[in-house]
């Protein structure tokens, strides 16, 4: 089967590269060039080669790497250890996304077509299901300690994803449910990046705490950030299509916010709205407005980074340090 070119490219990511990432460049290329020999070495079947080709074109900001990289220097060093399992959680990153794209229906990602716009959802999922095949050998050498934070994080992931659809239209799902739906399938991953980061680099048992307490306030942030913009944001400068949240009915913060806002009346309206799906998008985010649901979604990623921030305060002052607490201000950059 003759696989369609592929040649298109961004620079929306370089427009929103994290600059905290420049201490831990010469260590981030490293990651990257063992992800991308992971990605095209080793696979006898025939066109698969373009496939993977596809994503190694297609680089995202790598922040659960960065975050693997800075942890442990905010620590120790960095080792090729570190190399190794910041290359694992970019690969397990990079398989959720192609099954995202499936379940979401989703045509951009990271700037270009995504691999089941171009190829089919069969495609996409078998190829998930590769990378992760592909972390199974990367991890068959690593100490048993290390491999179980690995597999209860990918573990997590997958229940909270689970989690996520089983409540889909569930008008009364509460925000601290919505935050541990977060927590298990986004926040888990950004913990265990930096835990292991902080692991690798010998680490006491108080930074380790303090860096998977980072890691965890963060991802939540994070994935907030991540649901307020796919209601609002600009798809040309997300590199990737948004609104998948609403059109799949899957309640995200403001949404929440706004169903507890409005009286019985208005509850109606929102529901038929929200069933409309991206037919009303324009309506909804004008609702959103008026209720103050935006402003209170940025005021709580506000206060989940400034959570983040405040757990690393008894770490030493360190250039890897403060690249953590800008990484964090990124994120909060970010819902502005």
């Amino acid at each position: 089967m003759q696989l369609p070119a592929h040649t298109e490219k961004s620079d929306s990511l370089r427009e929103g590269s994290v600059s905290a990432f420049k201490l831990i460049s010469a260590e981030l290329s490293r990651v990257r060039d063992l992800v991308d020999e992971q990605l095209v070495s080793g696979s006898r079947v025939p066109g698969l080669g373009q496939l993977l080709g596809t994503l190694k074109s297609c680089g995202g900001k790598m922040i659960r790497p960065g975050l693997v990289l800075l942890a442990g220097k905010a620590v120790g060093k960095v080792t090729p250890k570190h190399i190794r399992i910041a290359a694992i959680v970019e690969i397990i990153h990079n398989a959720t996304l192609l099954h995202d794209d499936v379940i979401d229906e989703g045509k951009r990602r990271r700037g270009a077509p995504t691999i089941n716009s171009l190829w089919g959802n069969e495609s996409a999922v078998l190829l998930g299901d590769f990378l992760l095949s592909r972390v199974f050998k990367m991890c068959v050498d690593l100490e048993p300690g290390v491999i179980k934070v690995i597999a209860a994080a990918a573990a997590q992931t997958c229940e909270g994803e689970l989690r996520q659809v089983i409540q889909k239209e569930n008008w009364q799902l509460s925000e601290s449910e919505y935050i541990e739906i977060i927590t298990e399938k986004s926040a888990g991953l950004f913990r265990s990046c930096c835990y292991l980061g902080g692991l690798l680099a010998g680490a006491g048992e108080k930074q380790l705490e303090a860096l998977a307490e980072f890691g965890c306030n963060f991802g939540v942030a994070f994935q907030m950030t991540d649901d307020l913009l796919d209601i609002i944001g600009d798809e040309g400068k997300t590199g990737k299509t948004l609104g998948s949240d609403v059109n799949k009915n899957k309640l995200t913060l403001a949404v929440i916010h706004l169903l507890r806002t409005v009286d019985e009346s208005g509850k109606i309206g929102l529901k038929e709205k929200l069933l409309a799906g991206g037919k009303s998008r324009e309506k909804l985010v004008k609702m959103l407005k008026q209720h103050g649901s935006l402003k209170y979604v940025r005021s709580r990623v506000q206060e989940f980074v400034a959570k983040a921030i405040e757990s690393l305060r008894d770490l030493e002052e360190s250039e890897a340090k403060a690249a953590l607490i800008e990484t964090a201000r990124f994120v909060e950059g970010r819902a502005a």
